[in-house]
């Protein structure tokens, strides 16, 4: 017993001197809490240490005759030094103060407030001309992000009442750990961020990116906000901030790096935030998708991007006027939009407004070295406003092509091909071909497609139309044999055919059927009768293997042969062509 308290009692100094407490202060801490509480410890080594130095000040003060060798500086108590350090509070030794010069205060001051105050503004001048630059480098979708939720447009399921989640949580200052779950540019980044700087004051925000960083950053913030924890608990001047951080790309990590953020979740070290664009239940680990809530956002309708771009057009300090260079004898910038480029953008963009901004952005650049040409050729009135107008042609030369939402190994794969399956199921050629458009425009691979109507031509077709198969394997060929781009046209053949083609799932019903018999055992799985066994050798023959079998081209008038184990006669697994009410004419 008194080895595990001599155990337990060095586990707790090891601690205290991790902190950087002196060793003999921390076995006194320890001897006078009792020796199995680190905590106990660092609160008792704070209350006497800071009740030590205000003794030292109080006998500094009242003997003017102790001992110094420094008047100019002070007699700091070594291990506050320390406690300071690891609780990240800078001593702060008061400065020595020169003895007071017998000039004329008032010509001093006279003599020195000019220049300092020339120097501040020279400062503040400098500090704001480095800010404007970094921001005139910034994406205009970047310094248009939302600096509170009321600018966030769009997620009013998310958003717009006061009793949804969102809102209600801000507003009672009690942040739950949360998942944003949604495509590019719908706003999870900004929304994350958005709350943070509404709730500032009571909320540290620490946002690291999946891509870029690892499991030791995660402990860096977690240790971080342990800290901070203590330093607030122990500090009655400090305010109490609990520490919110957000993981953007969180589908990133592995297994092993989403389990580090079980433990520090489920105690409250942080409120945990993370987004994805990813389907979280095929990305992220259950036990993480229990700890937080899963919010999904939607692609922005046409209208929210609207209002986004008229927004970026109309803000003068960091809108879309920043992204224009002003030329030499111009006073500024005035960029005007069309009202055509705003709905072409809106609507092309597949509700991804960071696609939408960033080509706003390129269309106002095109537009400006146009008409910075023109000015070159005809001059300019020195002092006079450099106007920019965007057109539609500007803005379809900024976004090129129109934005498709698609992923080879992700959720939008599996959605289109499933859209693909199901129209020709229903026998709807048209809504056929337009899936399998999306799928050929987004990138997907034309065998991977080909493969699917092999399945379906037997799965969904079956004996309705036998030559449904020959014709999707034959389209499988054709892709192999020619590639992109010609074979879109052999996959539109073969998806038109199997759409068009009558629909039988009789073969398909029975293979489940008898898989069903043979996995719960309803014939006992016996053994193969005797007169259907095949007989090689002298010795099968002798022990019945294939005797009385009848051969069927020898003998057709011959029906009272049997193929079923005898547990299972009488069993009918196919049904066709009209014993099953699914088997149809499309």
């Amino acid at each position: 017993m008194e080895m595990e308290e001599s155990d337990e009692t060095q586990i707790q100094l090891q601690q205290l001197l991790s902190m950087g407490f002196s060793p003999d202060l921390a076995s006194q801490a320890l001897s006078s809490t009792g020796g199995n509480s680190a905590l106990k410890a660092t609160e008792w080594i704070l209350t006497n240490t800071n009740t030590n130095t205000n003794t030292n000040t109080n006998t500094n003060t009242t003997s003017p005759h102790s001992p110094n060798p420094n008047p100019n500086s002070p007699n700091p108590n070594p291990s506050q030094a320390k406690i300071d350090r690891f609780f990240h509070f800078p001593s702060k030794p008061s400065k020595p103060q020169p003895p007071p010069k017998q000039e004329n205060s008032h010509s001093l001051s006279q003599s020195h407030s000019l220049p300092i105050k020339r120097q501040r503004e020279e400062q503040n001048q400098n500090q704001n001309q480095n800010q404007n630059e970094t921001l005139h480098h910034k994406p205009l979708s970047e310094r248009m992000r939302p600096r509170t939720i009321d600018d966030i447009v769009g997620q009013d399921h998310l958003l717009a009442d006061k009793s949804s989640l969102l809102r209600s949580a801000v507003e009672s200052n009690r942040l739950p750990s949360l998942l944003f779950w949604g495509p590019p540019g719908t706003g999870k980044t900004s929304i994350a961020r958005a709350i943070s700087s509404t709730i500032n004051s009571n909320y540290h925000f620490i946002s690291l990116s999946a891509v870029t960083c690892g499991v030791k950053d995660v402990r860096d913030a977690v240790d971080q906000a342990r800290k901070s924890n203590i330093c607030s608990k122990f500090s009655k001047n400090t305010k109490q901030r609990r520490t919110v951080l957000f993981v953007d790309e969180v589908h990133r990590f592995n297994k092993s790096q989403q389990d580090s953020f079980l433990p520090v979740i489920e105690d409250g070290s942080i409120v945990f935030m993370g987004a994805t664009t990813e389907n979280p239940s095929f990305h992220l680990i259950t036990p993480l998708l229990s700890r937080c809530r899963v919010l999904t956002l939607n692609p922005l309708q046409p209208h929210h991007v609207a209002a986004l771009l008229r927004r970026a057009a109309a803000d003068s300090e960091k809108g879309l006027a920043q992204s224009v260079a002003v030329p030499q004898g111009f006073d500024g910038t005035e960029v005007k939009v069309n009202e055509d480029v705003i709905e072409f953008l809106s609507v092309n963009c597949d509700g991804d407004a960071r696609v939408a901004l960033n080509a706003l952005e390129i269309s106002a650049i095109t537009a400006a070295a146009a008409a910075g040409t023109t000015i070159g050729n005809e001059g300019n009135e020195v002092g006079s406003m450099f106007a920019v107008t965007i057109t539609l042609d500007d803005a379809k030369k900024g976004l090129q092509c129109k934005h498709l939402a698609y992923d080879k190994a992700g959720e939008q794969h599996y959605n289109l091909i499933s859209a693909l399956h199901k129209s020709m199921r229903g026998s709807d050629a048209d809504a056929s071909i337009y899936w399998l458009a999306r799928m050929i425009e987004g990138g997907e691979e034309p065998l991977y497609i080909a493969r699917r109507l092999i399945q379906f031509a037997s799965e969904d077709v079956g004996l309705a139309d036998p030559s449904a198969l020959v014709q999707a394997v034959a389209c499988y060929q054709a892709c192999h044999f020619i590639g992109m781009p010609e074979c879109k046209v052999n996959l539109a053949q073969c998806v038109a055919y199997l759409a068009l083609a009558p629909k039988s799932i009789s073969v398909y019903q029975a293979l489940e059927a008898a898989l069903k018999v043979v996995r719960e055992s309803v014939g006992q799985n016996e053994g193969v009768p005797l007169h259907l066994r095949n007989a090689p050798t002298k010795l099968m023959k002798d022990l019945g293997y294939g005797k009385d079998y009848i051969y069927p081209p020898g003998n057709p008038s011959a029906s009272s042969q049997t193929y079923l184990p005898p547990s299972l006669q009488g069993y009918k697994f196919l049904n066709f062509p009209n014993g099953s009410s699914a088997d149809r004419r499309g």
